[in-house]
């Protein structure tokens, strides 16, 4: 057996049945303690483009949900979708959407610990994450044990050998793939070339450019594929309710759908719908915790409010439009599944969204470039974070420039293997963050009472912000 094919192997035992149930068995723990925090979401929506001024940070509230929304809402939110049906039915959409309802809770908790420890550099900017959470929550005298230590390096180190394949090699890999199907006369390296252009100019300018870029891009490219979505929806809309009643169905009974054409059984729809609603919104990865530790905020709870948000947007909202779309259009065109033509996710997606006449693939195409030029502006934070925690401030630069060489790598066909293996470290990282978390859930419960349940939101929390050197 050769290295590549054990590496795959490793991939898919990391991202099978344990990593489901660790974090799907921590939404529905964390929801409990939490008290549903999800019937915050209003409070949190509107938080969500209040500003806090006076408030200590970096960015505002807005500009750390959209460049953790940045990261989140990219091609799994589309061909993810896609590959969930196809592997899992159309019931996987149900279990994939139920990630992100209960997983709304998870993203609260890890953002609220993230904010409470976070830290400052000697320059006055905010650091935080699970790194620092680990450091922090378990100092005696000014000192983190060695457990502690333990933890806080290893997810900082899975974080950022995460960051060069989701965030940069396969993104940059997914855009010179639908540039170069609809334009086959551009070469890759010129694909690669310009978006190294346009990633530098961006991340080099550090979070407070990278969150003014996102504030800018995230809500426009949402809106226009939601809309797009919309339109689709419109055109199949006698085929709307079969399809929504088809994927409750395809979710609870074992019920082959399509002539067999996709995945069937209650088992497949559970782990695939699962699988995808999780790696599509990264609750309890603990990435957007990181950009949420910068933001100015008077309290924890503010920005943990906000920060859950990105789950009910990017899975209760984008995917699921994404799932009603595809179902009902393969109910709408029973003979694109049995014409053999779709063979992958991005196969029926293009099919969805070529339905609408002039306009629907130059949206999906747009659509699908924009989410993955922004998931490589917000995984370039997350890493920077991690790289700085880990070897001091002067490791930023030649993070940031392997980042983008990264990038180049990926347009033009080199990044499958580093793909591979920062899809492991990327589920890895939720082991020491979402540990963390249990471990504070009392806290935060109690914590969250106080702010959340007790309406004390406008509270300041006046505990001095320590200033923490890196190496």
């Amino acid at each position: 057996m050769d290295i590549v094919q054990i590496i795959n192997d490793i991939d898919a035992f990391v991202w099978g049945p344990p990593m489901i149930i660790l974090l799907l068995g921590s939404h529905l723990y964390l929801t409990v303690r939490t008290r549903f925090i999800q019937r915050k979401l209003p409070t949190a929506i509107r938080l969500s483009v209040t500003k806090d001024p006076d408030a200590p940070g970096d960015i505002s509230q807005f500009g750390a949900l959209c460049t953790a929304l940045s990261a989140t809402i990219g091609t799994g939110n589309i061909v993810g979708v896609a590959t969930a049906i196809l592997a899992g039915g159309p019931g996987a959409v149900l279990w994939m959407w139920l990630t992100g309802v209960f997983g709304i809770a998870t993203k609260y908790s890890e953002t609220y610990a993230a904010v409470k420890y976070r830290v400052r550099d000697h320059n006055g900017a905010m650091l935080g994450g699970a790194m620092y959470t680990w450091r922090r929550a378990f100092e005696k005298d000014g000192k983190a044990p060695w457990w502690g230590m333990l933890g806080a390096g290893a997810f900082a180190l899975f974080a950022a050998i995460a960051s060069f394949g989701i965030g940069s090699a396969v993104q940059s890999s997914s855009m010179t793939g639908i540039i170069v199907s609809n334009f086959p006369g551009i070469p890759a390296w010129g694909i690669g070339l310009a978006i190294v252009i346009m990633v530098s100019v961006v991340i080099f300018g550090g979070v407070k450019v990278i969150s003014r870029v996102c504030e800018k891009l995230v809500p426009f490219m949402a809106i226009a594929y939601a809309w797009g979505c919309i339109v689709i929806i419109g055109m199949n809309w006698e085929y709307v309710w079969p399809a929504i009643c088809l994927i409750f169905e395809c979710a609870f009974t074992p019920k082959a759908a399509f002539g067999g054409a996709v995945g069937s059984g209650l088992m497949m729809a559970l782990q695939f719908g699962c699988a995808r609603g999780l790696f599509s919104n990264e609750s309890g990865l603990g990435s957007a915790p990181i950009v949420a530790s910068a933001a100015s905020t008077r309290n924890p709870a503010r920005q943990a409010l906000v920060s859950m948000t990105g789950t009910f947007w990017d899975t209760v909202v984008i995917c699921a439009l994404t799932g009603i779309v595809l179902v009902s259009t393969m109910l709408a065109n029973p003979g694109i599944m049995e014409s053999g033509a779709i063979a992958e996710g991005a196969d029926l997606t293009s099919a969805a969204f070529g339905s609408i006449p002039y306009i629907g693939t130059p949206i999906l195409v747009i659509g699908m470039i924009l989410f993955a030029y922004s998931t490589i502006l917000g995984w370039s934070y997350y890493g920077n974070r991690c790289v700085t925690y880990l070897f001091g401030k002067h490791a930023i630069r030649p993070y940031q420039v392997l980042y983008v060489v990264v990038a180049f790598l990926g347009a033009i066909g080199v990044g499958d293997f580093v793909w591979t293996i920062s899809d492991i470290t990327n589920a890895l990282m939720a082991v020491p963050n979402i540990i963390v978390v249990l471990i504070l859930s009392g806290l935060i419960a109690r914590e969250t009472k106080h702010y959340v349940w007790d309406k004390n939101l406008d509270e300041k929390d006046e505990t001095p912000i320590p200033v923490m050197e890196n190496k």
